[in-house]
């Protein structure tokens, strides 16, 4: 066969590929819960719990907006922060705050133990301080909540007869990096996740949960293990949900962009260290993650590369694409013109990420605010 042909046959794989995914995009954009407000149920004890690690610049807004939320709470409800081992004068803040509100509990933080990483590690000792019944809702200090966030989200969740909801918040971005890179976190679930079948599936692959905003039934948290059953995974809240099912629980993702924001890094430098720290993990292996990134460039980087060829096929696997993209992005509240336009240059991108973050493991050069993340090799 020509080398011709065979590029033929690969754009068009591609392109039938990408029109399957933008399928499933739409599919998912109309079935995603979102949290609501109708019909709250009767109250339950709610355990708000915040680490913290060198957060000096958002510590103040989180916990702003997260009192606003509970109070709107029909219950009891208590506000948890773990200063852990912060450096950057986050423990001054927090005392500030918590002597003035009596609503806000701080706690210090003890080093991680062998075997544990330090996000696990803080959120184990911020349960072991919870309600021991009731919801327990994870947040991460750079999350800021609306103030019906705790309603709305709990209504889902007993509503919908769910262990664990996983409100995904609006991904602020606002650098050239943070615009190509951070719209792919909600795209990627809404793009290749069937919600139906992953709500109510215990399979580990339909799985995907967003630790930035998770709540959660406390007696069914306990019962999985709570975060000691991932305490070596870096990808955590993916893992405690897959621990939940796995006893036989329910939860899936949902669209929270109504409910909190999140603006997790701040250009180029931050992307790329964040990233790095986690991509590695994020499909299983180093074999996983040349597989994923390769069937992405061959649905979003080889068709408009075809394209400027000439190549009509290669044209409509782009507009996919970056039609998928936009649905994404209205369901999401995310930016749609001009940047589901790059698309191809975000696939591009994550590429890189990954193959950074997969060499950076293999080195041993995984950090994370001045902690090395120790990985089995």
């Amino acid at each position: 066969m020509r080398a011709s042909d065979i590029w033929r046959r690969t754009v068009a794989v591609g392109t039938g590929l990408s029109l399957a995914s933008l399928a499933l995009t739409v599919d998912n954009a109309i079935r995603v819960r979102r949290p609501g407000l109708a019909d709250i149920p009767t109250a339950e004890p709610l355990s708000v719990l915040i680490p913290m690690r060198n957060e000096v610049a958002r510590a103040e807004r989180c916990l702003t907006a997260a009192l606003e939320a509970i109070d709107r709470w029909p219950g009891p409800a208590r506000v948890l922060v773990l200063d852990d081992g912060s450096v950057d004068g986050t423990d001054a803040v927090l005392a500030r705050l918590a002597a003035h509100d009596d609503r806000i509990e701080v706690f210090e933080g003890s080093p991680p133990p062998a075997g544990w990483l330090g996000k696990s590690w803080a959120c184990r000792q911020l349960a072991d301080h919870a309600y021991t019944d009731g919801i327990l809702a994870f947040v991460d200090a750079d999350v800021v909540l609306e103030p019906h966030a705790f309603t709305s989200s709990f209504a889902l969740l007993r509503n919908a007869g769910l262990d664990l909801v996983s409100p995904y918040p609006r991904q602020v971005a606002t650098s050239a990096a943070e615009r190509l890179v951070q719209p792919l976190l909600q795209w990627s679930w809404l793009s290749t996740l069937p919600l139906g079948l992953a709500e109510s599936s215990p399979r580990e692959s339909l799985t995907a949960a967003n630790g930035q905003f998770l709540m959660v039934d406390a007696g069914t948290y306990r019962r999985s293990g709570g975060h000691e059953a991932v305490r070596d995974v870096v990808l955590e809240d993916i893992a405690l949900l897959r621990a939940i099912k796995a006893g036989g629980g329910r939860g899936v993702v949902v669209e929270g962009s109504t409910v909190a924001t999140c603006h997790m890094y701040d250009g180029w430098r931050e992307v790329r260290a964040g990233y790095r720290k986690s991509l590695w993990s994020a499909f299983g292996s180093p074999a996983g993650t040349s597989a994923v990134t390769a069937g992405l460039c061959l649905m979003y980087v080889v068709p408009p590369l075809a394209a400027l060829t000439g190549s009509r096929t290669g044209l409509v696997g782009y507009l996919a694409g970056v039609a998928s993209r936009l649905v994404a992005a209205r369901c999401t509240g995310g930016r749609t013109f001009p940047d589901a336009f790059g698309h191809p240059a975000s696939i591009a991108l994550f590429t890189f990420l990954a193959a950074d973050s997969t060499l950076a493991r293999h080195r041993g050069e995984l950090h994370w605010k001045g902690r090395t993340i120790e990985v089995p090799r």
